[in-house]
């Protein structure tokens, strides 16, 4: 694959949930040729009414394309897709780029990376930070840890999706989303807790996130998900599932790297206790809900 770019040429996305389905509508709208696969087939109607190719399994969206994104659940369905009976590993070309977008454990990463390169096959991880609204509106943050070379390579496929850098070898864009879902996991906590401390001490929770926006304590958390959880309002962008299966990825990371995490600890308590309690579905925002029981308050 010629470092010049991948413009134009076809593009397979294996998995179109809420992530997925927005980065499909977003390379289609650029002119890319798209290949979809889904595990469920009910997702893929919406693809395909907008131009994309719909393909009855991963192998066979990845066989015909230089570039193959995934956006799957997680560490085991990414393992699945590349290796599994119906693996897309058996039938990818020499040259071909596989990019990996899910959040997934960086030793994985490293391993996918290993095995395919055995092939003449590059794999990047790149997972993203930004949410379904980034995803729709191209303003992801990626970033990707593999060869330069292909990194390079893939640049106009990830132009259309938002911001991208090169954090640095094979993992290491794992590391990276990992370490920014610790940020994002504490954060929540901390701007639930706020709003619930204002709240119950007498002032205004939404003048008091008002008159803090701007300031030191503002942060994109504040803006959009305290307004979040002001309105109640917690249909998923990212859901309560996905942001504790990526803190018990920090858990996994600290632990080889021998460092000990206690903000990380606790908000994985809570995060526990939402999921199990409250609802697995919910956005993330909603761990307000979860300090809301414990303080007695209705949910």
């Amino acid at each position: 694959m010629d470092a010049g770019g991948a413009g134009g040429r076809p593009v397979a996305v294996l998995g179109l949930g809420i992530m997925g389905s927005r980065i499909a509508r977003r390379l289609l709208d650029a002119g890319l040729p798209v290949t979809v696969w889904n595990r469920d087939p009910t997702k893929l109607r919406e693809a395909a009414a907008l131009g994309a190719v719909v393909a009855p399994s991963p192998s066979d969206a990845a066989a015909t394309c230089d570039v193959v994104l995934m956006m799957l659940a997680d560490g085991p369905a990414s393992e699945e897709v590349l290796w599994g009976p119906d693996g897309i590993a058996g039938t990818l070309v020499p040259g071909t780029v596989v990019v990996d977008m899910a959040s997934i454990p960086a030793p994985a990463a490293r391993s996918h990376a290993e095995r395919l390169a055995a092939q003449g096959v590059a794999y990047l991880d790149a997972p993203v930070s930004g949410g379904a609204r980034g995803a729709e509106d191209g303003t992801l943050t990626i970033m990707a840890g593999g060869d330069a070379a292909a990194f390079a390579a893939v640049h106009e496929v990830l132009a259309p999706l938002g911001r991208w850098s090169r954090i640095g070898p094979s993992g290491a864009g794992q590391v990276a989303k990992t370490a920014n879902q610790l940020i994002v996991g504490v954060t929540i906590g901390a701007v639930a807790e706020a709003l619930l401390l204002a709240e119950a001490a007498g002032a205004d929770p939404a003048a008091v996130r008002e008159a803090l926006l701007g300031g030191f304590a503002d942060s994109r958390i504040l803006r959009e998900h305290g307004e979040r959880m002001l309105a109640g309002e917690f249909a998923p962008g990212a859901r309560v599932a996905t942001q504790l299966k990526d803190l018990h990825t920090v858990a996994a990371l600290a632990e080889e790297a021998g460092v000990s995490l206690p903000l990380a600890e606790r908000v994985t308590e809570l995060f526990t206790a939402l999921h199990d309690e409250i609802g697995s579905d919910l956005d993330h925002s909603a761990l307000i809900l979860e300090l809301r029981r414990r303080s007695g308050e209705s949910a």
